[in-house]
């Protein structure tokens, strides 16, 4: 029998809860509890961006979840963050990396914790490609991001880790994303002609491989 579990969504720049509509309710309809937050001034969350001047005013829906969540061993859930999101749950990684049993990264940045997380962005110049698909502004908060060590082994290193490779992704191209591999998850998937959107370009393909992910890691 499979065990339920707690998927927590995370979306990208630009974007909000709204894009994860049919991945939860496949996952529902499974059966399993699912939390699709809107991070600071994203889809429907009321602050408007310039009300959110810092990393840590983005990140504060998902902060102020997990440490809403029991800390108990049984009731771990599994983080999921898309494109941009890789580096907000690796800060919720190292807060509360207790409260986690897996973080899948959906060519997403995947940072090292020898290295401030903002470094990635640099790296990647796609992401001016974002600014064709905006739906509602954002901002990247790269300062805040290569002020300094984020992330510590101990802590974020602690959370099993896998990657889902996106195949005919435009915005986090297969190069970055083979980059990203490097930082060595615990394990790699691959969703072919997937686009960047994954959640609603295969939508079913995503949520087995997420079941599938729930199963191994429990």
């Amino acid at each position: 029998m499979e065990r339920k579990q707690h998927f927590v969504l995370i979306h990208g720049s630009c974007h909000g809860a709204w894009c994860w509509y049919k991945v939860v309710n496949l996952l529902k309809t499974a059966g399993h509890q699912v939390t699709a937050l809107d991070l600071g001034a994203s889809g429907v969350d009321p602050k408007r961006l310039e009300e959110v001047t810092s990393f840590s005013d983005y990140l504060q829906p998902l902060m102020d979840f997990f440490a809403s969540l029991p800390d108990e061993q049984d009731r771990k859930v599994i983080l999921v963050g898309h494109s941009y999101a890789g580096l907000c749950i690796s800060l919720a990684m190292e807060r509360f990396p207790k409260k986690i049993s897996v973080a899948v990264f959906i060519a997403a940045y995947m940072p090292h914790h020898s290295s401030p997380p903002g470094t990635l962005i640099q790296e990647n110049f796609q992401d001016l490609e974002l600014g064709k698909m905006l739906v509602r502004p954002s901002r990247l908060f790269v300062e805040d991001l290569v002020s300094g060590n984020l992330l510590t082994e101990e802590k974020f290193g602690s959370v099993d880790r896998v990657f889902i490779k996106l195949e005919g992704d435009k915005v986090m191209m297969e190069e970055f994303q083979q980059l990203m591999i490097q930082n060595s998850p615990k394990d790699v998937k691959v969703i072919s002609e997937a686009g960047h959107m994954v959640m609603l370009s295969k939508p079913h393909e995503l949520y087995r491989l997420l079941q599938d992910i729930g199963d191994n890691f429990s």
